[in-house]
Parts: structure tokens; sequence; C-alpha cells
């Protein structure tokens, strides 16, 4: 539906022509959601087969472009999370997990996981939450200290996407007065899995517990102290894209209530023409485009400049995913109880739209952040 308002770049339309026709692959498979919560392997295979993981990963390291494009990566999510949010995590992550090492890791790392990332041989993870600290991170309690050239980890992260598939984890933890980001193996020992949350979309979710953990110093991403800079990095190239990803879930909401509506007969006539039925689907599409051309714009300039235009990034992020909740539940009223069935594919989206209000930057966290820089700015 969205061709004719937005013209992408060439090279931009060939990306997206190329993760529509691996989400349709997937969408092949039937259930493409994760086993037991880890990958599924068919997802996966599919998915490295493709070579799209590469738009997460610089050319030097095995990558598509010079460098991680904000503006490929969302068309890509807007894709795949059309199809399947298990999909669109695996591919998402890989970005969002290895970006720090992309941005700030030494050369050795660089080098051993980044191509592995490319081509999904590795998965990585980022640790920020903890079982009592969400959006306040400057409270969390796991440590990182360094002992006769050695790095010692200890702490409880909670709610981490990939816990339990990821090859390693980029972990942030408290160092001195500051905070450090340290790259730790999955296979490190005193590293250990719980999966206690079984969450309503299709993440990989699980803990991650380190018991003092060691690993070298020159696992240590970025100088001590700068842990902070490299995540809000990740935030300012990655968060656009979830925007991307709500915008795909809610096209593909519309157009099942379309579909719906069309085929449904009524009281002489079809659903799509009796009472507010018509109005409804016209605003979904409506609120679609808008939130579209705003993430377009703001992943565009993302790739430009993530940090500079991270204002931009969130704005997107929360206008997309609140767009998207009001489709997909319109999409629900419009096809009544049939959409209420599980197993369905609004059901799954309904499932997936929820929790883009909340993760990478909850709505509320956001409109704080930007009404604060809003009043720094001042009147025009």
């Amino acid at each position: 539906m969205s061709d004719a308002l937005y013209a992408l770049p060439e090279r931009y339309l060939e990306l997206q022509a190329e993760a529509r026709a691996v989400a349709a692959s997937i969408a092949e498979l039937g259930d493409d959601g994760p086993l037991e919560r880890g990958f599924n392997p068919d997802v996966r295979r599919v998915l490295a087969a493709s070579g799209l993981v590469g738009t997460t990963v610089p050319r030097a390291y095995g990558g598509r472009f010079d460098e991680v494009d904000s503006l490929a990566v969302t068309i890509v999510r807007e894709a795949f999370a059309a199809e399947s949010g298990h999909l669109d995590s695996m591919f998402a992550m890989q970005g969002i997990g290895s970006f720090a090492l992309t941005r700030a890791g030494s050369d050795a790392l660089r080098k051993e996981w980044l191509p592995r990332v490319a081509r999904l041989d590795a998965v990585p993870a980022l640790g920020l939450t903890e079982p009592h600290i969400g959006s306040d991170l400057k409270a969390l309690s796991t440590t990182v200290e360094e002992r006769d050239g050695v790095l010692h980890l200890n702490g409880h992260k909670s709610f981490i996407t990939n816990a339990g598939e990821a090859d390693f984890y980029c972990i942030l933890a408290r160092e001195g007065e500051g905070y450090s980001l340290v790259l730790v193996p999955a296979d490190s020992a005193g590293l250990a899995i719980s999966r206690p949350h079984d969450v309503m979309d299709e993440h990989v979710l699980g803990d991650v517990v380190l018991d003092e953990v060691t690993v070298p110093v020159g696992n240590r991403v970025g100088e001590p102290g700068e842990g902070f800079t490299h995540v809000l990095a990740t935030l300012a190239t990655f968060r656009v894209s979830v925007a991307g990803a709500a915008i795909g879930v809610a096209d593909r909401a519309l157009e099942e209530a379309m579909a719906h509506a069309q085929g449904r007969e009524m009281f002489g006539t079809t659903l799509s023409r009796l009472g507010g039925v018509p109005a409804t689907l016209a605003m979904s599409w409506v609120e679609i485009e808008m939130a579209r051309s705003l993430t377009y714009r703001a992943a565009a300039a993302a790739a430009r400049d993530p940090q500079a235009n991270l204002h931009l990034s969130s704005m997107a992020k929360v206008g997309a995913t609140e767009v998207a909740g009001r489709v997909v539940d319109r999409a629900v009223q419009v096809m009544g109880r049939f959409g209420l069935v599980t197993g369905g594919t609004v059901e799954r989206l309904y499932r997936e739209v929820r929790p883009m209000r909340i993760y990478e930057g909850s709505t509320e966290v956001i409109l704080d952040s930007l009404a604060r820089q809003l009043m720094k700015r001042g009147p025009r």
C-alpha cells in the first residue's frame, strides 16, 4: 500500500524488495515463532542465506554498506515485522547487540566477531536491564572490576533479548564511579542463563547471571567509564528502526482488516460500506502514511548523523508505535469475533505491537526527554 506515497532511492527500493521476498519465504514456512523461546532454526537459516544481516555491520567487516545505515535497517525491519516478529527481532539484534563493538571495540575484537555477526554465524546481545532496573540504568548494580590485568564481572541482567542464543554479550556494568561496556563470551565460566519470563510476542528473552566472570582487559569496549556513550550511540542508530517495524505491523493489520471488510457481507452490502468502518479504515491509512513519512525522514537523518538527530528518531519511534497500536486495535474491532481468534494474523500482530511502546525507550520516558529538549529550545 505504501509504494506510491513515498519515493525511496533506488538502492533502498532494491533492499526493500529483497526483504519482502525473505519475509514471504518465512511466511511459507508456516509457524515462524521461536521454539520453546529459542531460535527457530528454519528462520535463522533463511535469514542467514539472504545476506541481509550484512546491513547491520560495516563493509570492512563483511557488511553491505560502508557504515551501518539506519534507513536500510528500518526498511528491512518494516518488511520483516509485517510477516514475523521472530524474524524481525533476530535481524535487528544483530545490529543492536553488536553496534558498540563496531563503534568502539578493539581491532582484535572487531575482527574476531563482526564478520561472524554479518553472516549470522555469531549472535550478539546487549545486557542493560536488571531485575529491578529498567529505564533508570544509572541505578544498575552489575559491577566490573579490573584486578591483576583481568576484568571481573558480577551481577544479574534481566529481560535480555537473545539470552541463551547469543555467542557474546555486551554487558553494561558499574566500574568505579562510571559505567563500562564489556564483551563477555557466552561460554565464559560463571555465566548462567535462565528464562523466568515468557513474554507475549516472539522475542527470545532471558536472564544473564554473572558470578565472578573473568575476561581479558581487552574485552572492555572502549575506555573505562564510556559505556553510556556507546549505549546512546546504539539507540541513536537503531531506535528509529523500531518505528519501521511498527509501520510494517500496522500496514499488515490494515490489509487484513480491509480484506475482511470487503469480503464480509452484511445487510445487503459489504462490511467495508457499513457505518463507521470506511472511515476507520481510511483513518488508519492516513496515520500509517504520516508515521511512515516521519520515520523515513528520521531514518535518513540518522544515517547521516545518528546522535544529532536522535530527537527525530525518538519522535518517529513514539509516533509510529502509538499509531500501530491504534491501527491494530481497529483491525480487531473491524473483524469482530474473527479478530479474536488465537493463531490468526491479527492476533499475532496485536501481541507483536504492544511491546513496541515499551522496549528501546518507553513512550513516557522518550516524551519526558523530548519535553526537556523542547523547553531548552524555547519558542521560535
